[in-house]
């Protein structure tokens, strides 16, 4: 069979050539949302991309999360659960950092490489698109909330108003979300902080008085084992935050020795780093929600609006109303752009893949709105901890099983050195990271709904962790890391430019007539000549020929030519 299907792909002539819509041809709006990002369009310094990045945790589901964990199971097991997520977050998020900002990918392209295979990481694109339809519905509830108590829209129509105001910013990528993070992050700031001051000058005795917080906890404000791992679980949900991150990040400038200092900066501050500010949101919101529980009950403490009313009834009572809900609508636009344009990336990764066809990113944010305004008019923000409590065991597999093969299998020569996103040279799946998530997340799940007891519900994240990065490294070996790699990359490199980064020297792809850079081709003897990785994950003639002489064999410990500056 495989001999037919070959015959009949080398027969076929290929087609002549292959157009986009406009949305698809517009760099502007489309930001290289299926590519490498070329060194071209990398034209922000590191300060701005780490400022844009960071900006996108403006979110005030930190401050709900803070607040149910506090008010579920105290103060001392929220204070473990939140700085015991904060630790893994940080340390997982080094690595995917580190080498997006490097090879200048995505999140998607980076599981590609990093053991998931071209089709296997499929299931991670709705994975990460569910992160950010889930989290934007929680936002866009948070505004909502907002809105009806500031201006008296009814919740239902606040949802609609909360999608339809994001979009504007959205499609225009990179280039307004630059502009519109960098404005608006010191307003963001010093609102934020504020109430915090008020509250530490007017009434500093509150803070100790947090710290006997029992909440709703039977253990009171001592810790509690459950009570930790069930609060950890909800705060670990935000572990695919650090697939936003890195979505700004590929839009970093090369690393070189005159600007090697700015760039780690940015890199940790606005990749990993971004989790020192969310805990620090979590145990505001778990104060917060301390602090107003007396006056507006338990069952509200956690939303955020009540927590800044109050916050700021403390030092400006005459406008706190008007000033909460300006902040909490500044919140949200900033982190709902962000959700919205990571879920365009996502979906588009995803149907490009299954329908071999890509009208444009643009298309592809109105999917994921709509779906995050069908779960707010669903009332997800009701259900805040038992939804993010089983998505986290899903996505801490996915991340741990990236993370395995970053700083495990590429070390140990397990994996390539380097890493393979174009359809051109991967396999279809890749056992090692898309096997490792499969049992990880299913063990994991089956512990969340008492498989293994109390304490494996509560601890069910750290289980799908533990498992994928024990199995990651297992496959490899037992694979050789043979299904990284289906072929080699036999097409010619440019010599690099004088500071040792990778030039932006263009090729000219055969079948859409358009210049990219090196990175983002692969030699195509199906047409001929040199392909972009777009035309390559859209061409559904070919049948991969190209890989059909190169059976798996042994991994491939190094790239051809090293791309990119260490």
């Amino acid at each position: 069979m495989t001999e037919i299907v070959d015959k009949r792909a080398a027969s076929q002539a290929p087609p002549s050539g292959r157009t986009y819509n406009e949305w698809a041809k517009n760099d502007t709006l489309e930001d290289y949302s299926l590519r490498y990002a070329p060194k071209s369009f990398r034209r922000w310094t590191p300060y701005v991309v780490a400022t844009t990045a960071l900006g996108g945790i403006a979110y005030l589901a930190d401050f709900a999360i803070g607040g149910s964990i506090a008010l579920s199971h105290g103060f001392s097991s929220a204070m473990v659960a939140i700085l015991t997520a904060a630790v893994v977050i940080f340390l997982t998020g080094v690595p995917i950092s580190y080498y997006s900002a490097k090879y200048s990918i995505d999140m998607d392209l980076l599981t590609r490489g990093a053991g998931f295979g071209y089709l296997g990481s499929t299931l991670t694109s709705v994975i990460y698109a569910s992160f950010t339809f889930i989290f934007f519905a929680l936002e866009g509830s948070i505004m909502a909330q907002a809105l009806e108590l500031g201006l008296h829209i009814p919740l239902a129509a606040g949802y609609i108003v909360c999608s339809l105001i994001i979009l504007p910013l959205v499609v225009y990528g990179m280039t307004a979300l630059s502009k519109m993070q960098v404005w608006t992050q010191p307003v963001w700031l010093v609102l934020m902080v504020a109430p915090f001051v008020s509250i530490a000058v007017q009434e500093p005795g509150k803070f100790s008085e947090f710290t006997h917080f029992a909440g709703d906890s039977p253990t009171g404000s001592t810790v509690s084992m459950l009570g930790v791992g069930a609060g950890a679980g909800v705060a670990l949900s935000l572990i695919a935050q650090i697939g936003e991150q890195v979505d700004y990040l590929r839009f970093m400038p090369d690393k070189t020795p005159e600007n090697g200092r700015r760039w780690w900066a940015a890199v940790l501050g606005a990749g990993p780093g971004w989790v020192v500010l969310g805990a620090l949101k979590q145990i505001g919101g778990a104060f917060l929600a301390f602090y107003i529980a007396g006056s507006v009950g338990l069952g509200k403490a956690n939303e955020p609006i009540q927590q800044y009313v109050h916050g700021f009834g403390t030092f400006a009572a005459p406008v706190a109303l008007g000033l909460a809900t300006f902040f909490v609508i500044l919140s949200q636009v900033k982190i709902n752009s962000t959700n919205a344009y990571s879920g365009s990336l996502s979906w588009s990764n995803f149907f490009s893949r299954l329908t071999h066809r890509h009208p444009g990113r643009v298309v592809y944010i109105f999917l994921n709105v709509g779906i995050a305004l069908a779960l707010m008019e669903g009332g997800v923000f009701g259900f805040l901890n038992t939804v993010l409590g089983f998505y986290s065991n899903v996505a801490i597999a996915w991340i741990g099983a990236v993370v395995a093969d970053l700083v495990v299998n590429k070390p140990l020569k397990l994996s390539p050195s380097y890493i393979e996103f174009k359809r051109a040279h991967l396999h279809h799946f890749n056992p090692v990271g898309f096997g490792s998530m499969l049992v990880a997340s299913a063990v994991s799940i089956a512990a969340y709904f008492e498989a293994f007891g109390a304490y494996g519900k509560a601890f069910s994240p750290f289980i799908a962790l533990f498992l994928a990065m024990v199995l990651s490294p297992a496959l490899a070996v037992l694979t050789k890391g043979r299904y990284y790699i289906a072929r080699a990359d036999d097409l010619a490199e440019p010599p690099l430019a004088a500071d040792g980064t990778p030039s932006a020297v263009t090729l000219t792809c055969s079948v859409c007539a358009t210049g990219f850079e090196r990175p983002d081709m692969a030699n195509c003897p199906f047409h001929h000549g040199a392909v972009c990785s777009l035309c390559c994950s859209l061409e559904k003639d070919c049948h991969d020929i190209c890989k059909k002489a190169a059976a798996p064999g042994p991994v491939a410990v190094a790239p051809p030519v090293l791309r990119t500056a260490d």
